[in-house]
């Protein structure tokens, strides 16, 4: 015999991964993201997408000439692929409402088949203008797969609080 549940509306269900609210991104807590090594691949498809028509991104012998050993990654990929690692981890699933402000620095060179993650530390925590949001600043670490740092990012984002209530939708 078949036992029918009565239905039920996605309401009535909690998310399985939640972000954080900006009151739980305590000022000094740390965490660390998955590692992504970066394939030839991966570089071929941002430099043509973004148009990152740069002859050290797909020219062996340029970059050599500059000093560099490999197939030179752009700093503005490995921005992208450190963002997209933090958000891998849902620490924003649906907190995060939106990115304000940033500061970034290469610190050294990146190259094809070199494997990256992210060391993220809160520096400030408070409250917005606005109830139920607040103003998280981070300090992000991109590290290499020998631990060395090779850029350095300090995100500004409006996360949602504790409190945050959802504005009415209006259907036209």
């Amino acid at each position: 015999m078949t036992v029918t549940e009565p239905q039920l509306s996605s309401a009535e269900v909690e998310p399985l991964v939640r972000g954080k609210t900006w009151e739980e991104m305590i000022p000094g807590s740390v965490f660390r993201t998955a590692r992504r090594t970066i394939t030839e691949a991966d570089l071929v498809q941002f430099i043509t997408w973004g148009g990152f028509n740069e002859p050290l991104f797909y020219d062996n012998s340029h970059a050599s000439a500059g000093g560099y050993t490999g197939r030179l990654i752009p700093g503005a990929m490995i921005y992208c692929i450190a963002e997209g690692l933090i958000l891998q981890t849902n620490v924003l699933n649906g907190t995060g409402l939106a990115f304000m402000h940033m500061e970034l620095s290469v610190k050294r060179p990146v190259y094809v088949g070199d494997t990256l993650h992210a060391l993220v530390r809160t520096t400030e925590s408070r409250a917005s203008s606005k109830p139920g949001r607040g103003v998280v600043t981070a300090h992000v670490s991109v590290r290499n797969q020998r631990d060395e740092e090779v850029l350095v990012f300090t995100p500004v984002r409006l996360i949602r609080g504790a409190d945050y209530v959802e504005p009415e939708v209006t259907r036209s």
